[in-house]
């Protein structure tokens, strides 16, 4: 008699509130058997997965840290063992989070494979500080780039017009400084407008407000997740938690 074959469903948790999650992504985690989820996950949302089994699998800058390879291992042998498998995804699997590399190993090893799209923080973020990515008049467009590599986003942000578009900046805050002086020698003008949301969504949300010349000069909470907003409409963020007082050198925490 054949095994039965299990399945792998890659699922968006979203920015963090459970209430932001899919009415599927919730139906995913109840019945899931096994959930691998990213570290960056709130409990909150990984407890929605009442009887499953739950592994961290996720990558902290500078900790140890699941390698990738591993992470598809482990779908696979759990999916051969006929489990429900939740591949847990900060956001949505899809954007800037590796989800379209395990789809595609997932496909090669023949395993049944489905993508539960999440609310992604590059538009959860700025929400959260009452920023619109796109405002008439202001911006008609936005660009979403990872800042984890400097090296990497360099060429997209050095292809944009000056404030031609908002900027939104995931995994970048170790990388605001470096980000803020290549925008400028751009000709981005100093002033333009700025904002951090870290920990979006969480009860420990922040927000700090400022410029682009002072968000390359200002301590940022480099132990939250944080999403970096650049552009016009960065202007109408609204400080809600540990917010920033003008002091010197800028806005600070």
């Amino acid at each position: 008699m054949t095994a039965r074959l299990g399945s792998v469903s890659l699922v968006g948790a979203g920015p963090g509130d459970p209430e932001l999650l899919t009415v599927r992504a919730v139906r995913r985690l109840e019945e899931a058997e096994v959930v691998l989820h990213d570290a960056l996950v709130p409990n909150a949302v990984v407890e929605v997965a009442t009887t499953a089994k739950r592994l961290c699998v996720g990558k902290r800058a500078g900790q140890p840290s699941c390698a990738q390879e591993e992470i598809v291992r482990l779908m696979i042998r759990l999916a051969r063992q006929g489990r429900q498998v939740v591949r847990l995804k900060c956001g949505d699997p899809f954007v800037l989070g590796r989800g379209g590399e395990e789809a595609v190993a997932l496909a090669r090893a023949g395993i049944p494979c489905e993508v539960v799209p999440g609310v992604s923080a590059a538009l959860a973020a700025p929400a959260a500080a009452g920023i619109p990515v796109t405002h008439r008049g202001l911006a008609s467009a936005f660009v979403v780039v990872s800042g984890h590599a400097p090296e990497a986003c360099g060429p997209v942000l050095a292809s944009i017009e000056p404030a031609t578009a908002t900027l939104v900046v995931l995994m970048g805050l170790r990388s605001a400084g470096r980000i803020a002086a290549l925008l400028m020698a751009r000709g981005w003008q100093p002033d333009t407008p700025a904002a951090v949301v870290a920990a979006a969504w969480t009860a420990e949300q922040e927000v700090w407000a400022g410029t682009l010349e002072a968000l390359g000069r200002s301590a940022l909470p480099l132990g939250l997740p944080g999403t970096i907003i650049i552009g016009a409409t960065a202007g109408f963020a609204q400080r809600r938690g540990s917010v920033a007082a003008q002091g010197q050198g800028g806005m600070t925490w």
